[in-house]
Parts: structure tokens; C-alpha cells; sequence
């Protein structure tokens, strides 16, 4: 682990060597990294297999409480991805530890979800039961394509009568086959508007899923390799570990450009071959310029300019580096549409 260099970080990181040869686990986000929905991401499988083989662990780190590990792990192994249940951590994991913590063993829980959460809350001694007439003693939701209307008064419900509220997670997106959907956070909106209840949070970006993954693992030295600044990214911030962003899910260069502290991410890759490979450094040319492979960034005036020729994802570093040094001497962040406008196409 770090020091939490992504505190102070203005500049991307850089490597020497491959990231897997730099860090021994990969805690991968799953959703918009490694799949959307029943299709691998391009480049996915092949870079997984090649980082195994150079002594990597893999661990799945997912935000998605709606299928348990071993659903997950099958998946995976379908999508040519050799994965066991143990490799998988999600949110629903989390969700069940927090509410374990708050109520005597053997409870009953009302839960709003799916299957990942009715076998993590097994997994904690816990009974999940589907209505307040079941005499629930708290009140556990995630995500499930399932949950409807009835659900969501249910947990309202229980929520208003004073019961303890556990969140797997927030995400107000998910990206699938189709596009982007509603996630867990439109969800769980509904029963905040309704009981004008917060709920206690586990997944992303928050420290319990970063605890769970911790004990679950034992990584030494963990790199998180994910799609999203709010919960991959900032789950790592929070954690004082090492990031690499991905550009196959959520995440777009204006976001990145833009991004505060907590969301800028030690390394950009357009996909997960990014693991492969080491990191070039992002050189200081003065004047508040900055230079990688061809390209050259810099704020000028708080309009990013960006000059030169390469890759686009070695434009994006130098674009970064110019954009983060403004705002942090400035407050502000930079004018990025000009310049963005200007990137070559994804290699």
C-alpha cells in the first residue's frame, strides 16, 4: 500500500516495470472492466490470462450485489476468465458484515436484492426474510433487476419504523449489453425520498468493501483497476492503494480531466492491457507544460492546449498533468473541449 500519494497526485504515475511485476493483486472492477453484461470487454480475456501467468493474483471486486461469487465465478470461467467463488468480493459481502456488526446472530433481515444478498447474509448467520410482517430486525438493499415497486414500499416501510438501513452500495448507473441503466443508487433514492433516512453504505468507494476485499485477499500490494472515478478510483483514494482507469465503461477524458483529488487515478489505460505493460513517466517541461510519448499539454490561460502526435492515451497523461496542476493552483478546473477535441482515436 501507499501512502495515499493520490492525496497530493497532480501528475499520473509512472512505472518502470509492468504493473504486474510492480504490484501482486489486481482487485478488478468487474461491470465495464472486465464484462457488460453477457460480454467480455475487448482485450479482457487475453490480458487476465497473461497477467496470471506473470504470477498476478486476480480478485473481482464488484459494487453488483445481484449474483453470488459463484454465479460470478461461472461467468467469468464461461467468458474464458478461470475464476473461483473466492475470487469474487462484492458489495453484498460487505452489506452483510456491517449488518452482522449491528444485530444479534440468528436475526431476521428484510431484504431488498437479489440472490448475492441472501447468500452473503447466510454466509453471517443471518436470516433474510422478505416483509415487516417477518419481524426483520434490519433492513439490507441492493441491486437486482427484479426489485419493483413492492420492494422498494417494503424497505420504506421498515425504514420508518426506526430500523437499521445498510446499503450495499450507491452506484446510480450500471453499464450493460444495452447501455447504460439505473444501478443501486436510483434504487435506494426512492426509499431516502420516502423516509427522509440515510443508509449506511458498504460497497465502493466507502471503507468497509475496501476492508472486506483486505481480509478476503491479503493483498500486500494491491493495484484497484476499475472504469469509475466515484467508486473505483475514489474507493482506492479512500484505501491509500494504487488505481489504474480503465476508458471501457464509465469513465470519459472530460470526467478524468476534471477530476478532484479523490478521483484522479495513479495510471490511465484505454483497456486492460494497461496491466501488461510499464507506465511512462509524465515529464515537467516548465511554463506549467507537460510532455508524454509525442504530446504535448499545458493550461494555458485555463484553457488546456495540446500539441504533438502519439497515442491517445499518452495525450490523455499529458492532459492530465496540465489539467490537475491548474486546478490545484487555481481552484478551478481547466477548459478541456478544445484540447480534447484534438485526440486521436483509441488504440
Amino acid at each position: 500500500m501507499t501512502e495515499n500519494a493520490a492525496a497530493v497526485r497532480s501528475v499520473p504515475g509512472a512505472s518502470a516495470v509492468a504493473l504486474t511485476e510492480a504490484y501482486d493483486t489486481a482487485l478488478l472492477d468487474l461491470d465495464g472492466v472486465v464484462y457488460a453484461g453477457p460480454h467480455a470487454i475487448v482485450h479482457a480475456v487475453g490480458s487476465l490470462e497473461r497477467a496470471r501467468a506473470a504470477g498476478m493474483r486476480l480478485a473481482y471486486v464488484t459494487n453488483n450485489a445481484s449474483r453470488p461469487p459463484r454465479v460470478v465465478a461461472e461467468h467469468l470461467t464461461e467468458l474464458g476468465v478461470p475464476a473461483e467463488p473466492a475470487d469474487v468480493i462484492n458489495s453484498a459481502q460487505a452489506a452483510a458484515r456491517l449488518v452482522a456488526e449491528k444485530v444479534p446472530a440468528g436475526s431476521r433481515v428484510l431484504v431488498v436484492g437479489g440472490a448475492g444478498l441472501l447468500e452473503a447474509l447466510e454466509e453471517r448467520g443471518l436470516v433474510p426474510v422478505r416483509s415487516l410482517e417477518d419481524d426483520p430486525a434490519a433492513v439490507v438493499q441492493g441491486y437486482d433487476p427484479s426489485v419493483g415497486w413492492k420492494d422498494l414500499a417494503e424497505a420504506s416501510y421498515a425504514v420508518g419504523r426506526g430500523l437499521p438501513w445498510v446499503a450495499s452500495n450507491t452506484d446510480l448507473s450500471i453499464p450493460t449489453a444495452r447501455g447504460v441503466a439505473p444501478g443501486n443508487g436510483t434504487l435506494v433514492a426512492a426509499v431516502r425520498a420516502a423516509t427522509g433516512v440515510e443508509p449506511e453504505v458498504a460497497g465502493k468507494p466507502l471503507p468497509p468493501m475496501h476492508r472486506e476485499t483486505v481480509l478476503r485477499t491479503g493483498a500486500k500490494r494491491p493495484l484497484v483497476v476499475g472504469d469509475r472515478l466515484d467508486t473505483d478510483i475514489e474507493g482506492a483514494f479512500n484505501g491509500g492503494v494504487d488505481s489504474l482507469l480503465v476508458f471501457t465503461g464509465i469513465a470519459t477524458p472530460e470526467q478524468v480531466l476534471a477530476a478532484p483529488p479523490q478521483h484522479r487515478p495513479t495510471y490511465l489505460a484505454e483497456d486492460l492491457r494497461g496491466l501488461l505493460e510499464a507506465q511512462p513517466e509524465v515529464a515537467a517541461l516548465g511554463g506549467g507544460r507537460f510532455g508524454c510519448g509525442g504530446w504535448t499539454a499545458a493550461a494555458d490561460g485555463g484553457a488546456l492546449a495540446l500539441d504533438g502526435a502519439g497515442t491517445r492515451i499518452d495525450a490523455l497523461r499529458a492532459l492530465c498533468a496540465a489539467a490537475w496542476t491548474w486546478a490545484d493552483a487555481n481552484g478551478s478546473a481547466a477548459e478541456s473541449a478544445k484540447a480534447l477535441a484534438g485526440l486521436p482515436a483509441a488504440g
